[in-house]
């Protein structure tokens, strides 16, 4: 009996470990020149800042976690005949730190429009091949748009501060150090010249409609606003350059807003003076608005849009906006706006969905927009937090996409005689879900966009696809003949061109804004991509959803850090993340994983020589002294043909002695009894560590599909194989079936190696078909 066993050990060595195939070697920490290989497995400590008081090792704030306040009072008037706003706020600035302040910093974000901004200069890359007109004009044709704040005043109590200008910084001196748990109020006074956001490009600015003389506005970054200063670095005065966008505190506002009074505005906050600047039918229909959940109300119509627009009003009306722990504020303003608005329901409340578009934006606009908003709202609500704020509005801009809290801009213009395409149409719906959603991320889980734009830009495109694809499962009849909605961003395959690509204008996820080359594929595409990824394949969507809204609600109205966020998700999930936030996020690897090599195994109790000489290695000398199992490869000078078709009982007789003494004729027949040994060895030629996806179809017909865990790689970083007992015979491997992993080269996929087809291609045309 005794022999038995070590036979049966014997075999579990030569078998289930692989090795009577090939010693395996921990490449991953192979010495090379003295040094050892990082192991993609080690954790990410010399990566993450050490946690503290204020930021715990769980990923939550700690019981120390401050920040800070600001508070703004401001009167805004916009001049729509020359295109000029002009503003004075109070700013009210809460030091909640622990620290002493001598010194604020306000951010000048329109500076870096004054004709002499140095950042026309920062980009070294020459004449461009291809340009676009617009682009080509405001480049080398025309003079440099006089932009820029023009501040008036400093002060406080009426007397005047000292202030330094850095570019689109500005140092407050303080007249003595603001101590820890103190506020100060200060004036600020400005004017500026608003852009043409069409022919000088911009986060904001106005669209000029010649046909009827009318301007369009969406403001945004029109005040000197106040920066952050956080536990992470002091203060965040990094420089406003144009890609990194904003590091704002939250705080309390107040906005009066005077413009032309034939104007319709709306913005950041609830309208307080609605009966002073709504007409009587107006509020009949806004009264009506909150009731209906499945129709849009107009609030002004287009006939009476297209009224307003044959005139030009020297009245003025004064909008007052107040809003309540918001980081930022934002409006939009037209005597050209139609307006629509519907009640959205969520858990616990109703909040309004809101549209403002001119006639160019019909019939699609009308169709689409509060539908949609609405819907974004529902989706994100689900997946975080119940959005907290009473609406959300989209502005029809053209060629913008920008978000700001409760409001943002969104592009989708028919042609003039309202025809749209597929493309225009799901560009629109697409850009509004993703704005919209902006709300959440960074709006509400404020993170630092000027330094980690991936962290709302990804995160929020992540969302984006999630609530896209909801919105085809709820609205199908808004997608067809389309089976799911053709979402531009989430899906593996759609990063794999940029993921292998030359890696000199490749960048990790962890870059700042202004350092990549394609920020779009880096901030947005390739952080959604690898959530979708985490979500589908490596968490399962229970752990991932509870993990993700743990930080979404950990981190609502507070300053979230990326570790902040890799934290959360393994402290949420009990799944060690720190071999994906690795390779993902800190490298510009990619995946690359194959087939390398299948053989086929028999048993038998006949001495091979492999398994003689290991048996050796163990401390064997003599085989013949033990009933040992062996296996002999098909095809091998060992190998007889007569093995085939034959269980391993057949083959080997010290097999068939242990199965007869020690089990019962129903316990035999219950017994598995595979007629197949095989070892798949999987390669590795891209650098990420991803589980292996494998699906094995069998000769009659059926197929089964396996993941193997990603602590498969754990030991070799180059290749594994795996051992497979069966009773059906195997005819095909293929290695990442549906694409889940963004794998860059799928021609090693299978086995037998079949005749190279593009499935990426395949994938396109498919969802785009």
């Amino acid at each position: 009996m005794n022999s038995i066993k070590t036979a049966l050990a014997a075999f579990f060595i030569l078998f289930s470990t692989g090795l009577f195939a090939q010693e395996t070697e921990s490449k991953s920490e192979q010495r090379e020149g003295g040094h050892i290989n990082e192991n993609k497995f080690r954790q990410l400590y010399q990566e993450f800042s050490t946690p503290n008081q204020y930021r715990t090792g769980s990923g939550a704030p700690g019981p120390a976690y401050y920040q800070n306040q600001a508070d703004y009072k401001m009167d805004i008037e916009l001049d729509d005949r020359n295109q000029r706003l002009t503003g004075r706020e109070t700013i009210t600035y809460h030091n909640n730190s622990p620290d002493v302040l001598e010194y604020l910093w306000v951010q000048l974000d329109q500076n870096i429009r004054t004709k002499e901004s140095v950042a026309k200069l920062k980009d070294g890359n020459g004449i461009p091949p291809v340009a676009q007109p617009g682009n080509f004009v405001s480049e080398y044709m025309q003079d440099s748009f006089d932009g820029g704040f023009n501040i008036t005043e400093v002060s406080a109590n009426g007397k005047p501060l000292k202030t330094v200008i850095n570019f689109t910084m500005m140092r407050v001196d303080l007249p003595k150090p603001l101590k820890a748990g103190e506020s100060f109020t200060f004036d600020i006074a400005w004017w500026y010249n608003i852009n043409n956001h069409i022919t000088d490009r911009a986060r904001s600015g106005y669209e000029h409609f010649p046909e009827d003389g009318n301007n369009a506005y969406v403001i945004a970054q029109f005040f000197p606003r106040m920066a952050v200063y956080n536990d992470v670095e002091g203060w965040q005065n990094m420089q406003f350059w144009g890609n990194g966008e904003f590091a704002l505190p939250f705080g309390d506002y107040e906005v009066n807003i005077t413009v032309p009074a034939d104007h319709i505005l709306d913005g950041t906050g609830e309208l307080v003076n609605r009966k002073e600047v709504f007409t009587k039918e107006m509020m009949r229909r806004y009264e009506q608005a909150k009731k209906s959940y499945d129709k849009p109300v107009l609030i002004v119509t287009q006939e009476e849009a297209e009224a307003a627009e044959k005139g030009f009003s020297d009245k003025k009306k004064t909008w007052k906006l107040k809003a309540n722990m918001v980081r930022d504020f934002a409006f939009a303003t037209s005597r050209k706006f139609i307006w629509d608005m519907m009640a959205v329901k969520l858990d616990t409340k109703d909040v309004m969905a809101v549209s403002l578009y001119p006639k160019e934006g019909n019939p699609l606009w009308e169709d689409f927009s509060t539908k949609v908003v609405g819907h974004t709202l529902q989706s994100y609500s689900d997946h975080t937090f119940e959005y907290p704020y009473h609406k959300s509005i989209s502005v029809h801009a053209k060629n913008q996409g920008m978000e700001y809290p409760m409001i943002s801009w969104n592009y989708g213009r028919p042609n003039e005689d309202g025809t749209y395409s597929d493309r225009v149409k799901y560009g629109m719906m697409s850009v509004i879900i993703h704005e919209v959603g902006h709300n959440f991320f960074p709006m509400i889980v404020n993170s630092d966009e000027r330094q980690w734009g991936w962290m709302d830009e990804g995160l929020d495109t992540f969302m984006q696809y999630v609530a896209e694809q909801e919105y085809g499962e709820r609205y199908p009849e808004d997608i067809a003949p389309h089976t799911e909605y053709p979402s531009r961003r989430g899906e593996p395959a759609r990063i794999v061109d940029y993921m292998k690509g030359d890696q000199k204008y490749i960048a990790p996820i962890m870059s700042n804004p202004e350092n990549v080359y394609q920020l779009g594929n880096n901030a947005y595409g390739k952080p959604a991509t690898a959530l979708n990824i985490l979500r589908e394949t490596v968490m399962g969507r229970e752990l991932f959803d509870h993990a993700f809204k743990t930080y979404a609600q950990r981190w609502m109205f507070k300053h979230p850090t990326p570790e902040d966020f890799f934290r959360t998700m393994e402290d949420a999930s009990a799944v060690d993340l720190d071999w994906f936030w690795r390779g993902w996020f800190y490298t510009t690897d990619y995946v690359d994983i194959g087939v390398e090599d299948v053989k086929k195994y028999y048993v038998t109790d006949t001495p091979t020589k492999e398994g003689t000489a290991l048996l050796q290695r163990y401390g064997v000398e003599d085989p013949s002294s033990l009933d040992v199992l062996y296996v002999v490869e098909e095809g091998s000078e060992e190998f007889d043909p007569n093995m085939k078709g034959k269980t391993p009982a057949e083959n080997a007789t010290t097999l068939n002695e242990y199965l007869m003494d020690n089990f019962t004729p129903q316990q035999r027949a219950e017994m598995k009894m595979p007629k197949y040994f095989y070892q798949v060895t999987f390669n590795k030629p891209g650098g990420l560590v991803m589980p292996i996806i494998v699906e094995y179809t069998y000769a009659d017909g059926t197929s089964e599909k396996v993941t193997y865990p990603v602590q498969i790689w754990r030991k070799n970083d180059q290749q594994v194989s795996r051992a497979l007992a069966t009773d059906k015979e195997i005819v095909k491997i293929v290695v990442d079936p549906d694409l889940e992993t963004a794998d860059v080269d799928t021609s090693n996929n299978s086995w037998p190696q079949e005749a190279e087809v593009d499935k990426f291609q395949q994938f396109k045309e498919k969802t785009q078909g």
